[in-house]
């Protein structure tokens, strides 16, 4: 995928961007591995305390071969935007060696290196109130500007430009168009994003979460069965089919067959934003 010959110096910040089982994580400990570099997440599920197994976490081997950062810190009530990623990363951009920043949430890399709006915090009652109505509901509230700019089948994402729009006055498009200058121009850093195929990348995805299964992420979801499904953290691919088993409402083949054809979906939509926003990046072909 990328040779050791081929690794970038040091010195520069690499950012490591693919789609959900594309192997991003094994590339990312071995380049920083062999350069002495740390390892910080880019990628949102990832950084709540309560899924391993499910997100695909590094595990306790890996992050011990290298340092790692930004990865299972957050309990399930805590809440962890954009903006907070981009806070929690801005130290780790002045160390050297340069650290790998990998991850499958293309918003994060692009706040990272084209900026992000200096949004004023959301009052906690509206962030409830956004989280107690449906998602179709606050889309239907939003700006046609805004509404061009997000993920509309993201819930997370339509829910956000609906509380920007409601504790402020404004919609999310105006602010976007205030843009700072970002942390990381693209000129400073070394990008790749992952080519994967669909017909390699979906046998990828299928063993993977048979694997899953087999490590216990059934035991995992089990584990946070009753929690609030409203936070962030609930937010897990898959979890929901894994949930629905647990509960006796579907075989266990259901669920199975149900959460890869999720995975496969959110994967598509990853790809779908790496040829939108990450043109410039250099692609690796996925092996």
């Amino acid at each position: 995928m990328l040779h050791p010959k081929d690794y970038p110096s040091a010195e520069v910040p690499v950012l490591l961007a693919g789609p959900t089982a594309s192997g991003k994580t094994a590339l990312a400990i071995a380049i920083a591995a062999a350069q002495g570099r740390d390892v910080v997440n880019a990628d949102a599920l990832q950084a709540w305390a309560d899924w391993r197994i499910l997100t695909a976490r590094p595990s306790p081997a890996e992050e011990a071969a290298v340092p790692h950062h930004l990865y299972g810190h957050l309990g399930w009530d805590e809440d962890w935007s954009v903006g907070h990623w981009l806070r929690g990363v801005a130290p780790f951009l002045q160390a050297r060696p340069a650290p790998v920043i990998v991850g499958g949430t293309g918003l994060a890399f692009a706040a990272l290196t084209e900026g992000l709006a200096e949004i004023p915090a959301i009052p906690e009652g509206i962030r409830a109130e956004a989280r107690a109505a449906p998602a179709e509901a606050l889309l239907a509230q939003l700006d046609e500007r805004t509404k061009a700019r997000i993920d509309t089948r993201n819930p997370a994402r339509t829910r956000r430009a609906w509380e920007v729009l409601r504790a402020t006055g404004r919609p999310l498009a105006d602010w976007q168009d205030e843009t700072p200058p970002p942390l990381l121009p693209p000129a400073r850093a070394a990008a790749f994003r992952i080519d994967a195929p669909p017909q390699l990348l979906n046998a990828r995805i299928e063993a993977r979460f048979d694997a899953m299964i087999s490590e216990g992420a059934l035991e995992e979801v089990g584990a946070n069965l009753l929690r609030d499904p409203s936070r962030p953290a609930a937010a897990a691919i898959a979890a929901p089919e894994l949930s629905a088993h647990l509960r006796g409402e579907m075989t266990l083949a259901e669920a199975r067959d149900r959460a890869v054809a999720a995975t496969r979906r959110y994967a598509k939509r990853q790809r779908t934003w790496a040829r939108a926003r990450m043109g410039g990046w250099t692609p690796l072909p996925l092996s």
